[in-house]
């Protein structure tokens, strides 16, 4: 006897929810180029001491910022905190804007999380 039709739908929707639940691909999770996480963790190292313990605090630092915000937004507020450092009205220019602000509230706010999971 073949299953009803309610059956296969409903066995087809189980499939779909599995696939659609699976984890997605590394490369999906993961934008942020090796360089630029090993820029990250050899500038924590250098700030919480350079040792084994630091290491993995760090490379976990950028592993929960890296899932926070897409690399992209990373490196619009590395920019704006780098460029905030010139001074006159260049820096102003990334200093006085919401949207500027905007974006290294967003960094801010993952490294705080990333603060509190890794620290």
């Amino acid at each position: 006897m073949p299953p009803l039709p309610w059956v296969r739908c409903l066995g087809l929707a189980i499939a779909a929810l599995a696939v659609a639940a699976s984890p997605a691909p590394a490369a999906d999770l993961n934008d942020y180029p090796t360089a630029a996480r090993s820029d990250y963790v050899f500038a924590c190292m250098k700030t919480n001491g350079d040792t084994r313990q630091a290491l993995e605090q760090c490379s976990c630092s950028v592993d929960v910022i890296a899932s926070i915000l897409p690399y992209r937004q990373y490196v619009e507020a590395e920019t704006v905190l780098s460029m905030a450092q010139v001074p006159g009205r260049l820096g102003e220019m990334f200093r006085g804007t919401e949207e500027s602000r905007a974006v290294v509230n967003d960094l801010r706010r993952a490294q705080a999380e990333a603060e509190v999971r890794c620290f």
